[in-house]
C-alpha cells in the first residue's frame, strides 16, 4: 500500500488553473508578459520539471533572472520572499477550509517554487534551506493545531469519525501541495543532510499532534459501531473502512499502529461480546440451534474483514470467536442429552452433523470428543446386533451348530449394512475425517477377528457372497449384486 502522504502531483481538487489568453514567451515583448508567459509555459512541460533535474535547475535560474529584471534584485529581500511563501501557505489553508479564495494559477505556483529555490540556493552553508525545512514543519503544525484539532475536539462518536476522515483527506492534500512547493529541499538538501523526507515529516506531525490525542476515542467509537452492527443495526461500513485505513496509513502502510492501537483492543472487546452471547445461548438453545448461530457469527466476522477490517485481522478474529463460542463450551454442547452429538448420529441428522464437523474441525478437543461419541454409538448398535444374533443362534439344533445357515447370513448382511451406513456418514458429514474412521474400523475389525458361531469372518463373508451371487436380486439383479459386493469390500479385515 502506498503512503497516503506521497502525493506526487497536486490533487485534482486544487489543480492549477491556466489563465486564458497568455501567449508563449516569444509572442510578448514586455518583461511582465514574458514572465507570465514563461510561468504558464514551464509547468505544462513535465519533462522539464521532473525528468531532467539539470534542465530544471537551468530553467529555474533563468526564471530567477526574469524576477530580478522585473522586480529589481535588491527589492526582493529574504523577508519579502518568506512573506510570499507564507501567503501561499495561507491561501492553501483557506482553500482547504472552504473559505473564499481563488484557486492557484500558474504564476503563483511558479512564483512560490522559484522563491523557495532562491532562498535555499542563496546560502552555500544551507542555513536558509534549514530555515525552509523548519518552515515546512511549522506550517503543518500550525494547520493541525489551528484548524484540525479544534474541529475534531468539538465532535464525538460517529460525527467525530466523519470529521476525522474529512480532515485526514484534507491534510493529505495539504502535505501534497507543500511537498511540491518545497520539492527542491526533497531533491537536494534533505538527501545531502540525511534528513527525514517532507512526506514523512507530514505523517510525523499528524501522528504526534492529532493521532496520539484522538486514537483512544477513535478506537472506542469504531468498536462501538462494530458491536452495534453485531446486534443487527445498520452502520456506515465505508466510514469504518476509511477510519481504519488511517491506522495503517499513519504508519506509512505498515500495520504496527493498526495492530497495537486498534486490533488488540478490538479482539478483547470481541471476546467479551461473544462470551456474553455464548453464556445465554448454551442454556436456552439446542445443540443444532447453537451451532447455527455460531456458524452465522463466524460468517459475519469474515464479512467484516472483507468490508472494513484489515486482512491481517481475519485469523485472529475468527480464533477469538471460536474460543468463546466453541472451545469454551465443547463438552457442554456436544453432550446435550436431547440434542447433542449422540442424538444427531442416532437420528441421522446429516446437515447438523456436517455443520458440527465444519465448526469443530480446527478444534482438537471437539473432534476428539465427536470421535469418542461416534465410536460409542457404533459400538452400542453393533453390540445390540450381535446379541440378537447370538440369541437366535442359541435356539439352533445341536447338530446344526457349526453349519452356516440363514441366521448367520442375516447377521452378515446386517453387519455389512451397518458398516456401509456409518461409512457413508463419515464420508458425507465428517468429510472423511480420519479420527472418525478409526473407531469405525476398530469396531468391525473386532467382529472380523472373533467370528460367529464357531465360524470365522472370512468363512461367513465367503458363504454370504456365494449365496448372493447364486440368487441375485429380485429387481435389477446385476445392479443389486454389484452394490452388495461393493459394500462387502469395505469391511475391514486384518490379514
Amino acid at each position: 500500500m502506498r503512503s497516503p502522504a506521497l502525493l506526487h502531483r497536486p490533487p485534482p481538487s486544487l489543480y492549477i488553473e491556466k489563465d486564458p489568453g497568455v501567449l508563449p514567451p516569444s509572442s510578448s515583448s514586455s518583461a511582465s508578459s514574458r514572465l507570465r508567459g514563461f510561468g504558464h509555459w514551464l509547468p505544462h512541460r513535465p519533462f522539464l520539471l521532473i525528468s531532467f533535474p539539470f534542465v530544471r535547475y537551468v530553467c529555474s535560474a533563468i526564471f530567477t533572472l526574469f524576477l530580478g529584471y522585473h522586480f529589481g534584485s535588491d527589492s526582493v529581500s529574504r523577508a519579502r520572499e518568506l512573506e510570499l511563501v507564507q501567503k501561499g501557505i495561507t491561501k492553501l489553508t483557506n482553500i482547504l477550509e472552504g473559505r473564499a479564495e481563488s484557486s492557484f494559477i500558474t504564476d503563483e505556483w511558479m512564483m512560490l517554487y522559484t522563491t523557495i529555490f532562491n532562498i535555499a540556493s542563496r546560502n552555500a552553508l544551507h542555513e536558509h534551506s534549514q530555515l525552509l525545512y523548519d518552515k515546512y514543519r511549522e506550517s503543518l503544525k500550525e494547520y493541525l493545531t489551528a484548524e484540525v484539532l479544534p474541529a475534531l475536539s468539538e465532535k464525538h462518536d460517529e460525527f467525530m469519525l466523519v470529521e476525522l476522515v474529512h480532515r485526514w483527506k484534507n491534510y493529505k492534500v495539504m502535505v501534497g501541495w507543500l511537498t511540491h512547493f518545497f520539492c527542491y529541499l526533497n531533491r537536494y538538501y534533505i538527501p545531502h543532510r540525511s534528513l527525514t523526507p517532507l512526506a514523512e515529516v507530514g505523517l510525523t506531525c499528524f501522528r504526534q499532534l492529532v493521532y496520539q490525542f484522538l486514537k483512544d476515542k477513535v478506537r472506542d467509537a469504531v468498536i462501538s459501531l462494530i458491536n452495534r452492527e453485531r446486534n443487527g443495526e445498520q452502520v456506515d461500513k465505508t466510514l469504518l473502512k476509511n477510519v481504519l485505513k488511517i491506522f495503517v496509513e499513519i504508519g506509512s502502510g505498515k500495520t504496527c499502529y493498526y495492530e497495537t492501537d486498534f486490533e488488540a483492543h478490538m479482539l478483547r472487546e470481541t471476546s467479551i461480546y461473544y462470551s456474553h452471547k455464548a453464556s445465554i445461548w448454551i442454556v436456552k438453545d439446542s445443540c443444532p440451534d447453537y451451532m447455527f448461530k455460531a456458524e452465522e457469527c463466524l460468517k459475519r466476522e469474515k464479512d467484516r474483514v472483507l468490508h472494513y477490517l484489515h486482512e491481517i485481522s481475519e485469523p485472529k478474529l475468527l480464533q477469538t470467536v471460536e474460543d468463546e463460542l466453541l472451545s469454551r463450551y465443547t463438552n457442554q454442547l456436544l453432550d446435550k442429552k436431547t440434542s447433542g452429538c449422540h442424538v444427531l448420529i442416532r437420528d441421522n441428522k446429516v446437515d447438523d452433523l456436517s455443520r458440527m464437523c465444519r465448526l469443530f474441525y480446527k478444534i482438537p478437543s471437539g473432534m476428539n470428543l465427536i470421535s469418542e461419541i461416534f465410536k460409542q454409538h457404533v459400538t452400542a448398535e453393533f453390540t445390540v446386533l450381535m446379541e440378537q444374533a447370538e440369541d437366535a443362534a442359541s435356539n439352533k439344533k445341536p447338530e446344526k451348530k457349526d453349519q452356516i445357515g440363514l441366521q448367520e447370513l442375516v447377521l452378515v448382511r446386517s453387519v455389512i449394512e451397518l458398516n456401509a451406513k456409518y461409512l457413508a456418514l463419515s464420508n458425507d458429514c465428517f468429510q472423511n475425517f480420519s479420527p472418525l474412521r478409526k473407531p469405525l474400523r476398530e469396531v468391525f475389525e473386532d467382529f472380523c477377528n472373533k467370528g460367529f458361531s464357531g465360524n470365522s469372518c472370512v468363512e461367513l463373508l465367503a458363504t454370504f457372497c456365494d449365496n448372493t451371487l447364486k440368487k441375485g436380486g429380485t429387481k435389477n439383479p446385476s445392479e443389486a449384486v454389484e452394490e452388495t459386493m461393493e459394500k462387502v469390500t469395505t469391511i475391514p479385515i486384518r490379514s
